[in-house]
């Protein structure tokens, strides 16, 4: 069985590793790296992977998960340069990295993917879009969504969609969990004890996305449906339309697209 490396066991590398054990890979046929050492010992004794410096790693694997902060990107590629094989698979989760950056500070021809994931992998819900560089075949990119696979869905696009996946997919969560706390406020204002408030906006979110994913219906359809003819969602919804609030979400997007595009040009 091929041998794959992660490099940065952060949270989304511990993620992704967690994930691909749970899927059925062989402890054995993965390696981390990480550099704080008390956090290495621990990762290693809890998933039962080898914990190997940076070039050890990238000699042995066949493929190699970059999941370390933009900023240190360039330093990891400096240490891998001399070990990486022609065949092997680079795959970056790290925002705003381009494949071109990777590809320049690689030997020539190496096989990149570049992966904007999200937190929801860690509960196995992710939703990760991935794009090819130039020299990337397609045994290469089924490679790179076997691995996100482990921990969600996976959709192939041209990297000049990466900025918008960030902002839809990549930071979505955020606004999710920012609207469920508006509503748990809400329900505390009008008297509710902030624990019923909590369950019963949870709640409602995970039952409103789950008749998304399994209807199928269009949240327009789906939406009308609550919406009673001079009821109090109406009233709700007409209150929302005033303050724009669909607009500011369009907004928002548009300007989360725009800082990635920024990053991914190296401004800070």
């Amino acid at each position: 069985m091929a041998t794959t490396a992660i490099f940065g066991a952060g949270v989304m590398g511990e993620t992704l590793l967690s994930g691909l054990l749970r899927a059925g890979r062989d402890p054995a046929d993965l390696v981390i790296t990480e550099r704080n050492p008390d956090r290495a010992a621990q990762l290693g004794e809890k998933y039962a992977v080898r914990v190997l410096s940076n070039p050890e790693a990238a000699e042995l694997a066949d493929t190699l998960v970059l999941v370390v902060k933009p900023q240190d990107m360039e330093a990891l590629l400096d240490e891998l340069r001399d070990h990486v094989r022609e065949g092997n698979t680079v795959v970056s989760l790290a925002a705003g990295i381009t494949t071109e950056f990777l590809e320049a500070r690689l030997p020539e021809g190496s096989s990149v993917v570049r992966v904007m994931p999200n937190t929801p992998a860690l509960v196995d819900e992710g939703m990760a879009g991935i794009s090819p560089g130039r020299h990337c075949t397609e045994e290469h990119l089924l490679e790179a969504e076997a691995l996100l696979s482990s921990c969600g869905k996976v959709v192939r696009l041209e990297e000049k969609h990466l900025d918008a996946v960030t902002a839809i997919s990549g930071s979505g969560p955020a606004y999710i969990f920012y609207v469920v706390e508006a509503m748990i406020e809400a329900g505390v204002v009008l008297g509710l004890p902030r624990a019923t408030a909590t369950e019963l906006v949870v709640q409602t979110l995970y039952g409103a996305a789950t008749m998304l994913k399994e209807t199928h219906e269009h949240p327009t359809v789906l939406r009308e449906q609550v919406s009673s003819p001079g009821g109090t969602t109406v009233a709700a919804l007409r209150q929302l339309d005033d303050h724009k609030v669909r607009a500011a979400f369009v907004n928002a997007m548009e300007a989360a697209a725009a800082r990635s595009k920024q990053l991914a040009s190296g401004q800070a």
